[in-house]
């Protein structure tokens, strides 16, 4: 708990002693604004000449009308801070599941790249092994007057891989020629 403190001040011209548990800046600094309150009234005209008790409930009324305000503003503030503490933590929320989705997309690409790979190399070998049953096969043909098939001309280079499907399908039916049963 605070020590209790005392100050004195000057109010409307009186000296008071003012004690409690804030500091004694702040008890200066709530004297000061009475007396600035005190300062408006003697400022215009028309309460110069009120009573003193009237006077002093015009200045209740003024304290107690900023005492309002400030609350209004105070609670008005609090809720501004409520209302972003709220949108922070959607945002937090929906920034979280986006870092969520992304390293599943991540993953997912990982998978898919791991297993497009493991498709092009099983292509890659079954076209070799497509390309080495083919050029055996054109070397068993090669005495009816065709030129063997090389391997290295099977292999596709990427740029003609229609030709290479071309010459796949010659080759097939040529195969089919070559196993044909004659009519004659």
């Amino acid at each position: 708990m605070s020590v209790k403190t005392s100050a004195d001040v000057l109010i409307g011209g009186k000296v008071y002693t003012l004690s409690g548990y804030e500091s004694e800046d702040y008890l200066q600094k709530v004297a000061s604004y009475i007396n600035g309150k005190l300062g408006e009234f003697e400022a215009m005209e028309q309460v110069k000449r009120f009573p003193l008790e009237m006077k002093h409930t015009l200045l209740e009324l003024n304290i107690a009308d900023d005492y309002y305000k400030a609350k209004e503003r105070a609670e008005k503030l609090e809720e501004d801070i409520r209302e972003k503490d709220r949108e922070i933590y959607d945002l937090k929320h929906e920034l979280i599941s986006a870092q969520i989705k992304e390293e599943s997309r991540e993953s997912t690409a990982g998978e898919l790249e791991k297993e497009n790979r493991e498709l092009l190399l099983e292509n890659a070998r079954l076209e070799a092994a497509l390309a080495d049953a083919l050029a055996g096969q054109g070397r068993g043909q090669a005495g009816n007057g065709e030129e063997p098939v090389s391997q290295a001309e099977n292999v596709p280079n990427g740029e003609g891989q229609s030709e290479w499907e071309n010459w796949v399908e010659e080759q097939k039916q040529e195969a089919r020629k070559g196993n044909a049963p004659s009519d004659s």
